[in-house]
């Protein structure tokens, strides 16, 4: 059996990674995967495995022609957010594949944002081309149940990686911040300057990690140029690299507090037993702190005046291992939708 992982890799997402880390971990034995990726040298030297352009939709189809079925792996790939293009991307594979008569598994899959009728419209007909599909969130089960498809739901796949044990009682402050829409010049201030506030007050080193290389590397250099970041913070800031998930947890291990906008930032920072924040652009990112029990602030809502407090709070506090350990079985499902393949 040889299968089409289809996702977001090899886009210099550390998030995007560490799914595709756990999905080849979940494979049945005697399966091979043939993967779609951007940077295909990186993802081969990796994780070891065959490899297709993912931007060239042609090559994907004769790729899908080599292979005996086709998984959707990880992240929110049914959504127009990105484009309504890359929502008719991934309806072209599944529908090329079930005319040809191959399995199609939506796997660890979120549904949406589906921000166009058409867009609604389209996913509505493309699920029950599904063989299998699990979810990792309520709110794409729900979706999906109100269009008359039942599935298996469960945690985020990514939860499925190994918890660490945390030593950063006293140590740095980390951020995994991104460009977002909702903070533009002046919107940044109140957090950075609540981010200055607390570095100050518990007198510790801001290390800003870029979570996917091409969209969030530079940002603090570029606050800086726009006059945003305070000069005692940007004394206490450093830009810091973390090319694998493996090298990222070991920098949240390490820390007071990690506040993330990453939604897999966020995730493997628990997991490394690090305290943690979220500051949600997105739904998504606002329910995995709800399943985490940890402070998170939208975006879209004017930050309070306490925020300073509500981080200051979490600092050396770590998240309820219990907590964690539900989380990892509950992203367990998704493990299962894959037995077909080995059938």
């Amino acid at each position: 059996m040889r299968a089409l992982i289809c996702g977001y890799y090899g886009e210099h997402n550390l998030g995007d990674d560490a799914l595709l880390e756990v999905l080849l971990e979940q494979l049945p034995a005697g399966c091979l995967p043939l993967v779609t990726a951007h940077d295909q040298a990186l993802v081969r030297e990796r994780f070891g495995v065959e490899t297709t352009d993912r931007r060239r939709l042609g090559g994907v189809l004769a790729a899908l022609g080599r292979c005996d079925a086709l998984v959707l792996g990880g992240g929110s790939l049914l959504q127009d957010a990105t484009s309504f293009l890359s929502l008719l991307y991934y309806g072209a594979l599944m529908l090329a594949a079930r005319t040809r008569g191959k399995p199609v598994i939506l796997w660890g899959q979120g549904l949406g944002p589906l921000r166009r009728r058409r867009s609604r419209a389209l996913v509505r007909g493309l699920l029950p081309l599904a063989t299998a599909i699990s979810w990792r969130d309520q709110a794409s089960a729900a979706q999906a149940r109100a269009w008359g498809v039942e599935a298996a739901l469960g945690s985020d796949p990514v939860w499925a990686l190994p918890a660490q044990i945390w030593s950063g009682r006293g140590g740095p402050i980390v951020l995994c911040f991104r460009p977002v829409h909702q903070l533009n010049g002046p919107t940044w201030t109140p957090y950075l300057q609540a981010l200055e506030g607390l570095a100050l007050a518990a007198d510790r080193e801001v290390l800003w990690l870029p979570f996917h290389q091409d969209q969030d590397r530079g940002l603090l250099a570029r606050l800086i140029d726009e006059g945003l970041v305070g000069p005692a913070l940007a004394g206490r800031s450093r830009e810091l690299t973390a090319s694998t998930p493996e090298e990222a947890m070991a920098a949240f291990r390490q820390a007071g507090l990690v506040l993330a906008m990453r939604l897999h930032g966020l995730i493997l920072a628990a997991l490394a037993g690090s305290p943690c924040a979220a500051l949600s652009y997105d739904p998504k990112v606002s329910a995995a702190a709800a399943s985490m029990g940890c402070p998170c602030q939208a975006l879209e809502a004017p930050p309070p005046g306490t925020l300073q407090a509500s981080w200051a709070a979490v600092l050396d506090t770590p998240p309820n291992p219990q907590g964690i350990a539900a989380l990892q079985q509950d992203s367990q499902v998704h493990r299962r939708v894959l037995e077909a393949l080995g059938a």
